[in-house]
């Protein structure tokens, strides 16, 4: 099998409340090395990696510090700065296929050998990206957001030498040129989490993700209140294991079925198309940064 980069980057991964170790605990038995960007913090993080590094890395993990642009207001637009940030991690790894995981993400161990045969066919075929199928968790972890609002899917495993850079908000990557990539699509799943913490942590991430996304003018709402909205439905499978104490250990309690449900009139194209698509399994408009080819091992 062919050699494998993870990489992934972290700032405040403690006080933002980020699974960010269950995250590389997960991705480091299928990697030959795990590159780090830690952003120069202002809690723990960094000595949080380096313990992780000493104790659990088995000599793969590789830390760096970065400093992060705060004070450019011309960095601080549609989340440019996280996508420079990733470009750095992804410039340090050393082999051609590198796994992309973001602080909230997290990998199933049923899932290892899918990655690794999806691996093998994109090499064999001569692609350049493999694609995983997400699941997006929200407010508690028995939620799952399963609607088009949600991306369904995205790159993570990408050919260094394909030239790709991380573009945008860093959800997705392009050839230098604007190209997409040429990408196996794979049954593996990646856990998103991005949205499940406690209120408070979850407030905080959120008024600094906004920033960065909007500079430092940023109005107050109250986008991290946990709402029942269109597209919610309970979860009854199994999480990662690494995610077994997190679970065990919430602190807070989010009633999806007791709690009001909110729709508006921008809602029913969403609800129409989601019932499409849930009876046909075709997204329609779906747009997709990469270009999906056959695997002809299947």
């Amino acid at each position: 099998m062919a050699k494998i980069s993870g990489f992934s980057l972290v700032r405040n991964g403690v006080s933002f409340d980020y699974p960010f170790l269950e995250s590389w605990r997960s991705v480091l038995p299928i990697v030959d090395e795990l590159v780090l960007n830690i952003g120069k913090s202002d809690d723990q993080t960094l000595a949080v990696a380096k313990k992780f590094a000493a104790e659990e890395g088995n000599g793969k993990v590789h830390i760096f510090e970065s400093e992060w642009p705060l004070n450019d207001p011309e960095k601080k637009k549609s989340g440019l700065i996280l996508s420079e940030q990733t470009n750095l991690a992804l410039g340090q790894c050393a082999f051609d296929w590198c796994f992309y995981i973001q602080a909230d993400e997290v990998i199933h161990e049923d899932d290892y050998a899918l990655i690794r045969a999806a691996v093998n066919a994109a090499e064999s075929q001569n692609l350049e990206a493999v694609v995983f199928n997400y699941a997006h968790f929200y407010g508690s972890f028995n939620v799952i957001q399963n609607t088009r609002s949600a991306y369904r899917r995205e790159m993570r495993m990408i050919r260094k030498s394909s030239g790709a850079r991380s573009v945008g908000d860093a959800q997705s990557f392009l050839k230098p040129g604007g190209e997409k990539l040429n990408a196996l699509l794979s049954k593996a799943r990646i856990f998103h989490y991005g949205w499940v913490r406690t209120p408070e942590a979850m407030k905080e991430k959120t008024e600094f993700m906004d920033q960065l996304y909007h500079g430092n003018h940023v109005q107050k709402s109250d986008n991290y209140l946990y709402k029942r909205f269109w597209g919610l439905q309970e979860y009854s499978g199994t999480h990662p294991r690494v995610m077994s104490e997190r679970i065990r250990t919430k602190g807070w309690n989010w009633d999806l079925k007791n709690s009001p449900f909110i729709f508006s009139a921008s809602d029913l194209k969403k609800a129409v198309l989601d019932l499409y698509e849930r009876a046909t399994g075709c997204r329609p408009f779906e747009f997709k940064n990469y270009k999906v080819r056959r695997n002809e091992n299947e």
